[in-house]
């Protein structure tokens, strides 16, 4: 497919060595590695009290446009969506535990993202991504690889977790969807081999064909839907109520993890597509914080927990998404769901769940570049990336990882190799593990 002048202009395909076609095969993939949100994050939100059909609208307008402005503003790759973690705090922490209404928390929300915001305009967040030593930053790509490939092999029921020992332990391998998992794995892992274009799509869809004998691929019983109104929950949030005192803590969970796990998320997609300069750094990384962080503000008024670039976007720069055309051709598809939602929902997770693992595999390469002879430099990244896959928290992972840099390098008599920023940034990094142990 030839590149218009307008795609040039807007996206400079040539100078990314790309193509229409393969940056709207790489939004394809990446939109269908992410169908899941769908159905997850309004599940979660209606546990919280909000109406699911209502709230389903808006996870779905807040996704496509935010990915979209994504796309156009920064040039990236990155497709954005409420980010599991806040949305798991806000319905199961606040709403559920402590008995705060959504309203409040979605005000929470607000306050997060106005500094997030700030913290960008002010150049604060590009700052911090200059201190994070190089060992954490190429941590972070294989963290991110890592949580990958656990997310694919939990909806593949290949791993499940286990309240008896309190673990994660081998599924039911057995089951029609494990079975079909596991035929996509080899599938696509052949088609990689043998180097064909769009092995994860193609993967995805064959097996969701297969799926349809086998029972796990459910066919719907019409295709096209009308959405439902957002006026339930849009402008419902309480700001001044979000703002006591008390609630200081709730917002610090918030924050900090949602703030490590961007910047997680957005340089370990970007690494996978060579997008980082010598140092480990993103190019014009401000834009990308600009439109999650603003993305945070809107979607706090239409009940859309903190917008987060999505790991899934990995998997549309592994088939060759290297430029905004990817982001934009992700959020125009999310936003046709509105209409086509029955015929969209109908591929299954464990059609996904394959692309998931193998792009797990493509991005722990970056380890290679980690010194292991200097357990100053190992230990920190080791953290980084054990932290990450057992809490299951990218924010977590950078936070420990960053601290134990700090302590390891100082207590060792190697304090003048940190950056004396560094010291001023632990601090709030401890208040939160702190903030953590008292709830």
């Amino acid at each position: 497919m030839k590149k218009t002048k307008l795609t040039e202009r807007l996206f400079q395909l040539t100078s990314h060595n790309t193509n229409v076609k393969t940056e709207m095969m790489a939004g394809l993939t990446t939109f269908m590695t992410m169908l899941y949100v769908l159905i997850v994050v309004p599940g979660m939100l209606e546990e919280a009290g909000m109406p699911r059909g209502s709230v389903t609208v808006a996870v779905i307008l807040m996704t496509g446009i935010i990915t979209i402005i994504m796309g156009l503003y920064s040039n990236r790759p990155f497709a954005l969506a409420p980010g599991l973690g806040s949305v798991a705090f806000l319905s199961v922490t606040l709403v559920v535990s402590e008995g705060i209404p959504w309203q409040v928390g979605m005000g929470m929300v607000f306050i997060s993202g106005v500094l997030f915001v700030l913290f960008t305009i002010f150049g604060l967040r590009k700052l911090i991504v200059r201190l994070v030593p190089p060992a954490i930053k190429l941590s972070i790509g294989a963290g991110v690889g890592l949580f990958i490939a656990l997310i694919g092999f939990r909806n593949a029921g290949i791993v499940v977790a286990s309240e008896k020992s309190n673990s994660l332990q081998l599924g039911d391998i057995g089951s029609p969807n494990a079975i079909l998992a596991l035929v996509g794995f080899f599938i696509m892992s052949i088609l990689l081999a043998r180097n064909v274009r769009g092995h994860l799509l193609i993967g995805i869809v064959i097996v969701t064909l297969i799926g349809i004998p086998m029972g796990v691929t459910q066919l719907p019983s019409s295709i096209l839907s009308l959405p439902e109104s957002i006026a339930p929950v849009a402008f419902k949030l309480d700001i001044m109520e979000a703002l006591k005192i008390s609630y200081f803590p709730f917002l610090l969970a918030f924050f900090v993890p949602d703030f490590f796990s961007g910047l997680g998320t957005i340089l370990g997609v970007a690494a996978k597509g060579d997008m980082l300069d010598k140092n480990g750094d993103l190019p014009r990384i401000d834009k990308p914080f600009l439109v999650d962080a603003g993305g945070t503000v809107v979607g706090s008024f239409f009940a859309a927990p903190v917008m987060s670039t999505y790991v899934e976007s990995a998997a549309g720069v592994e088939a060759g998404g290297r430029t905004g055309l990817t982001a934009v051709s992700t959020g125009i598809l999310f936003l046709l769901t509105m209409f086509i939602t029955p015929l969209i929902m109908i591929i299954p997770t464990a059609a996904t769940a394959p692309a998931l693992i193998l792009v797990g595999l493509s991005m722990l390469s970056a380890v290679k570049n980690i010194n292991f002879n200097d357990v100053t430099e190992s230990l920190p990244a080791f953290m980084t990336i054990v932290i990450t896959i057992f809490t299951f928290n990218f924010g977590n992972g950078i936070a420990a990882g960053i601290i134990i840099y700090v302590l390891i390098k100082s207590l060792s008599g190697r304090y003048k190799e940190v950056h004396p920023g560094m010291y001023v940034l632990v601090i709030p990094l401890i208040i939160y593990f702190i903030t953590l142990a008292n709830n």
